[in-house]
Formats: C-alpha cells, structure tokens, sequence
C-alpha cells in the first residue's frame, strides 16, 4: 500500500474515541474527497460523531478492530482490499461493527457478496446526504436494510436450498414470534417493546433462533423466514 494512503487512512483516526452518546462511524473509501465530503455532513449531525477514516479495506479492518465504532461506511471498490475482503477480515477478527456499504450504479452482484459477508445493509453514493444519516441511525439501532433487487437476488434459492428445503429447524412459538420481527428489521429493543419482554430475553430468543437455523446473523435469519414464509 503507499505510504500516502496509509498516512491518509491512519491519520485522522489517531487518538479517536468514539464520543458518548453517538454513533460512532468510521469512513472507509479510497477517494479522499469522498471521505472529507461524508465527514464534512456527518459532523453536522448532532447524533452522530466520525471516529476515522480508511482508504482501503485493510485498513478499515484494522481501524474497526482498534476503534470499535458503531457503524463502517464501507465502500466496495478500493484498491488493494476490496470492500468484501474487508468484511472478511472483520468478520475474522471479531468486529462487532455494523457495516453500511455504500455503493456505485451496476454494483448489485457484489452487494450481494457484501451483504453474505456481514453487511448489515447498503446505501447508493447518489443517495440524497438526509437518508445516508437515517441509513446510519437504522443499521446502528439494528435494521437490515436491503432494496427489492438486492433482497430477490438474495432470496434465489441454489441448489443447497433446494437439497435442504424439506428440513425446518424446531422453533418454539416465541421463537417464531421473534423471527418474524427480526424479518421486520426490528432491532432487539424494539422486539422486547412489541412482545413485552426484557431486552435481556430477546437476546436468549434470538441466539436460541440463530442457532436453530444454523445461520450467523440476523440478515441471513431474515432472509431465512422470507424464503420460508
């Protein structure tokens, strides 16, 4: 990597901590005018707080693991290693970040591939700045958010699907109840709020589900019950 691209990427997250009471976001997009763009409006968000920026998926892997942020704006298309690599080695590594991948006209297959690798949902980089922050705020708060062509590539069942269709996983009635929400985008405070549980519940819920379905987040869980009704 060059070393003007590492000091780019390194230097404005030197020191950040994410700020009390935000979300904290680290910015990773190899265009430095992007970056100084997407800081420039989310620093006008009074919820909101920049904790870093990366200009590749290298560094956007090691930056989430050192800083911990709530959200990564996470391009796909960088040089080097890529925004899906990226992903992998977050997932790797343990991250608990939720990534938002922002992408460009013509990206749908590897949005596909991002949102596999753990992506929490994505957002086009024509997308009007008022709906890249409420994009921000649902995937920090917990949603999914996949659009209609996104979600019926997802949702093309292959050949494992078809072997495997006639296997359901025994889930109790509560758990179905909290799998239907989870299909909702609802997040596990608003579940505990809908079925009138604690938090703390919802959380065993959904594990147990996970686990049943054999599948490691609640985006693969979702598309899960869609596939399945």
């Amino acid at each position: 990597m060059p070393d003007h691209a590492r000091e780019d990427a390194e230097t404005p997250a030197t020191g950040a901590r994410p700020v009390t009471g935000k979300i904290s976001v680290l910015i990773a997009d190899d265009h430095p005018v992007v970056r100084q763009g997407l800081r420039a409006f989310l620093e006008l968000q009074p919820d909101i707080a920049v904790v870093g920026e990366a200009a590749d998926g290298e560094q956007a892997a090691l930056l989430a693991a050192r800083l911990g942020p709530d959200v990564v704006l996470l391009d796909l298309v960088m040089p080097g290693t890529d925004g899906v690599a990226a992903l992998e080695l977050m997932a790797e590594a343990g991250t608990t970040s939720k990534v938002l991948v922002v992408t460009s006209f013509g990206e749908t297959r590897t949005v596909v591939r991002a949102i596999r690798a753990g992506a929490r949902g994505y957002v086009s980089k024509e997308v009007e700045p008022s709906a890249l922050a409420a994009a921000i705020r649902a995937v920090a708060a917990g949603h999914v958010l996949l659009g209609p062509e996104i979600a019926a590539e997802l949702l093309r069942p292959g050949p494992a699907d078809a072997a495997g269709s006639a296997i359901q996983p025994q889930l109790t009635a509560r758990e179905r109840e909290v799998l239907e929400l989870i299909a909702r985008g609802l997040s596990n405070r608003e579940i505990a709020r809908a079925l009138t549980l604690s938090e703390k519940t919802v959380k065993t819920h959904v594990s147990n589900v996970l686990m049943k379905l054999g599948v490691s987040d609640r985006t693969q869980a979702a598309l899960w019950a869609v596939r399945n009704g």
